[in-house]
């Protein structure tokens, strides 16, 4: 969903693909989560003494109801919730970006032998102690059974990026599974990490919908909890799973509780009702209040997700790169940072997070400079005319901004917005719709003027952004992806296609700082800030990470405990 989302280590070695620790140490910083108790500071609620055995429930707030419980079906971050607990996938990332094996006993290399030297042969090893919630064995057929589902033109598939050059799969043996890669592609060790869950063959293959079954609405995985009831509208009751694979679960359940108001959700958490605030957190306006509380403890997080304003580029005025270089000029973001979001984001330059290994230090920095920008538009030849709008050629410098209706802080940077880009002879009007609207059609067909969004760009932890800059990936113009900004640059082509077939960290890290440079030059997005989240905990409840490389921060409800 595109409102609210929705690494290497060191020189590589053995003909460019690195070592284990080299290939697999993502590099993603652990400044990217702080807690905020009193006045003291904590990176997270590591578990230091779990129970022997699950006791005790945690009641997870959310702001939005989860509904799709197939994991490799289309859904959004609140679904994630759900599919982190019940499903599992072969390999996940931690908060400081190391790939650590699940369903695989581990994660395939050129020193283990589960990667060949270009790339293209993969030798996965799979536990052989994996049970599946209804007690049947987990195998190697299941593991091919989930990545054919994905490749299968009949099957609604969230994405195929990556999945599709899987070829000539076999199970090797119960516990191995080897396939081929039509080319090499060093993102897929991200998107199986962080993207792909197995799902059963023994369930799923006797159902004649892939996309309809009882399946859909109480899944079973080999993840720490197990279905236990559904009341839509109100929540989701998972139960341990005590025969998980891996550690935990320490919790006896976990009760996913909807409450889309988020002062309500932020009222309940203060009284007590509620252990954990999820997705959307805390309002940015409770947090100072919120830390100040007895009893619970509140950790802001950045995370993947880049807030900015998406220009249509080949819409009128946004075509010509001075005026959005203009309206970046124009816009005062430290305003929009400190008065609306209450100084709690960071500016960005990038449309990756800045804690990622592939981050481009040095970006040009944004500055607030209405003057500079207006002597920018004189020099084009766009002159003002009458109202103090300016005008080129018959075409006005005046658009529509949209974004969700109901999301108070961007309505209010949109009133912010008007006020900058008056000043410079642009004018704006506001075109805000709901989000079942907003993100259909009208953003994914390109047919907005600008958008104000939040977009984790990242596949999983990877840099790799050709479904969103790619120029094959326009919807618009019949390509795959979500490129809506309608993105076009053969230069963007041929590092992306470059990157896509590096291993070596030295030649990602400089293909993709290029990328960047390129993308920041070109301004395709007029970046304000990379995301941030406010979430509470009860004090005592042990185990939450915070972790920029997954799209929900309850990734691992399976660690956490009552102390």
């Amino acid at each position: 969903m595109a409102d609210d989302t929705g690494r290497f280590g060191a020189p590589a070695l053995h003909l460019g693909i690195p070592n284990r620790r080299q290939f697999f140490q993502l590099g993603v910083g652990a400044a990217a989560g702080w807690s905020l108790s009193g006045s003291t500071f904590a990176q997270s609620e590591r578990p230091t003494n779990p129970p022997d055995k699950p006791r005790g429930q945690v009641i997870a707030a959310l702001s939005q109801e989860p509904t799709v419980f197939h994991p490799l079906m289309p859904g959004i971050e609140v679904d994630q919730g759900i599919w982190w607990q019940v499903f599992s996938p072969l390999w996940f990332i931690d908060p400081d970006g190391n790939f650590v094996p699940d369903l695989a006993r581990e994660v395939p290399t050129i020193e283990n032998g589960g990667l060949s030297a270009d790339g293209l042969t993969w030798k996965i090893k799979l536990r052989s102690d994996v049970k599946w919630h209804d007690g049947t064995p987990f195998t190697a057929e299941d593991v091919k059974f989930s990545l054919d589902l994905i490749n299968n033109p009949d099957f609604r598939a969230r994405s195929r990026v990556g999945h599709s050059l899987v070829k000539d799969i076999k199970v090797v043996a119960p516990d191995e599974i080897h396939w081929r890669m039509e080319a090499a592609y060093s993102p897929y060790m991200s998107i199986l990490g962080a993207l792909t869950f197995i799902v059963p063959k023994h369930i799923l293959e006797k159902v004649t919908d892939p996309n309809a079954s009882p399946f859909h609405n109480a899944p079973v995985g080999t993840g720490p909890f197990r279905w236990g009831e559904r009341v839509p509208g109100d929540h989701i009751q998972l139960n341990a799973h005590t025969g998980y694979h891996g550690k935990g679960p320490y919790l006896e359940r976990v009760v996913f509780k909807y409450i889309p108001d988020l002062t309500v959700l932020y009222t309940q958490f203060r009284t007590g009702q509620v252990d954990y605030t999820g997705l959307q957190g805390i309002l940015p306006n409770f947090v100072q209040e919120a830390k100040a509380l007895k009893g619970r403890k509140i950790f802001v997080s950045s995370t993947s997700s880049v807030e900015h304003i998406a220009p249509n580029l080949e819409f009128g005025p946004f075509a010509d790169r001075t005026v959005r270089e203009a309206l970046y000029l124009a816009i005062n973001k430290q305003a929009i940072i400190d008065a609306l979001n209450y100084g709690l984001p960071r500016q960005t330059e990038s449309f990756v997070p800045q804690q990622a290994w592939s981050f481009q230090q040095g970006l040009p920095q944004h500055k607030y400079d209405p003057a500079k920008a207006n002597t920018l538009l004189d020099a084009a030849g766009w002159a003002r005319g009458s109202g103090g709008v300016r005008e080129k050629g018959g075409v006005k410098l005046e658009f529509a901004n949209s974004t969700t209706s109901g999301n108070a802080v961007r309505e209010q940077t949109q009133q912010l917005l008007i006020q900058d880009w008056r000043a410079i002879g642009a004018a704006m009007r506001v075109n805000n719709m709901p989000a079942a609207v907003i993100w259909g059609d009208f953003w994914q067909q390109s047919k907005f003027n600008s958008v104000i969004v939040g977009v984790n760009f990242m596949l999983g932890s990877d840099p790799d952004v050709t479904p969103r800059f790619g120029s094959g990936a326009i919807p618009a113009k019949g390509g795959r992806g979500y490129n809506t900004y309608q993105y076009r640059s053969p230069e963007a082509d041929r590092l992306l296609a470059e990157g896509a077939k590096q291993f070596e960290l030295a030649q990602r890290k400089t293909t993709y700082g290029d990328l960047q440079k390129l993308i920041r030059n070109d301004l395709a997005i007029l970046p304000l800030f990379q995301g941030f989240i406010a979430e509470g905990v009860k004090e005592g409840l042990q185990g939450f990470r915070p972790n920029i490389n997954m799209s929900i921060n309850c990734w691992n409800i399976r660690e956490w405990y009552w102390a």
